[in-house]
């Protein structure tokens, strides 16, 4: 196998490169040849992977946060090349916590090294890949307010965000496209469509979904008085029980579309976009990944 590291330096405010040098040290250790491939501005990690994927037994480690890892997976051209591994190492790793990748880099590499390969779900969506979850609402609006706020880092910037977010609270007009083809307009809360199971550092908004079971979740949560968002929110934050208050609703299923009726915007994998339709559907037994090996019944 052909190792080949692709390393945001700048993720988790310095951790990618506390995060190599404990990675190099186990491949070393091991005498296995890598190369390392840094990335320099936003978008070259999807360029690097594409030329890394025209060759065959390639196995890629991707090291960032969720926005870096799904550059990665958006610049693979060839599957068939390509086993794909993570490092997490960013501010947000919430696709690798829903994978139960360790987040201790020597366990993590290590996992690479001596799991087993199976296949993990993502998300087509328009004409780019998701790793984790995109959706439009009240996370989006914490993405916006974070990408200016200039006070406060990491996840404490996140929740000074999020309490702004909240004083300053706004509910979506988004058309919800079902996948029987049947349409439902929804003032929102947040609607997420979900490979993964959080958002937001650890944030449950999806407490079910599985990675590599081959369906989507889709995660309504309806307008609600705002007498209840108090209650509501600490139903989020305690492991996603939000998921069983009445204003809730989780759709299954493999394919489905978001319309935005008014300004909002939308977050793939935390980037925040303009687009006004979301086409989704889970792309299963493409995506190669490593897992724990199972343990044999003795």
């Amino acid at each position: 196998m052909n190792y080949h590291i692709i390393v945001n330096p700048l993720a988790g405010k310095g951790q990618g490169k506390k995060a190599l040098r404990a990675v190099e040290t186990v491949l070393t250790g091991k005498q296995i040849e890598y190369e390392v491939h840094i990335t320099e501005a936003p978008g070259h990690g999807t360029e690097i992977a594409r030329e890394l994927s025209k060759q065959p037994d390639t196995v890629i480690i991707a090291m960032g946060g969720d926005g870096s890892c799904s550059e990665v997976l958006n610049g693979i051209e060839n599957f068939d090349n390509v086993t794909l591994g993570f490092i997490p190492c960013g501010t947000g790793n919430d696709y690798s916590h829903a994978c139960g990748i360790p987040s201790d880099y020597t366990k993590a590499v290590n996992l690479i090294l001596e799991g087993e390969v199976g296949y993990t779900d993502f998300l087509e969506v328009n004409d780019r890949r998701c790793l984790n979850i995109c959706g439009a609402g009240m996370d989006v609006d914490v993405l916006v307010r974070y990408s200016t706020m200039k006070h406060f880092k990491g996840k404490l910037k996140y929740l000074a965000s999020l309490i702004d977010t909240l004083l300053h609270l706004r509910f979506h007009k988004i058309k919800l496209i079902k996948e029987d083809g049947t349409e439902e307009e929804h003032s929102v809360f947040l609607v997420s469509l979900c490979n993964g199971k959080y958002i937001g550092g650890g944030m449950a908004i999806s407490p079910n979904s599985v990675t590599n079971d081959g369906i989507m979740d889709v995660v309504v949560v309806n307008e609600i008085k705002p007498s209840k968002v108090l209650g509501l929110l600490l139903k989020f934050l305690r492991g996603g029980k939000h998921i069983n208050m009445p204003c809730t609703e989780v759709l299954h299923c493999k394919t489905a579309g978001i319309e935005i009726l008014d300004d909002a915007k939308i977050q793939i994998d935390g980037e925040v976009l303009d687009n006004k339709i979301l086409n989704c559907r889970i792309v299963s037994g493409k995506l190669k990944t490593f897992f724990p090996k199972t343990k044999k019944k003795e």
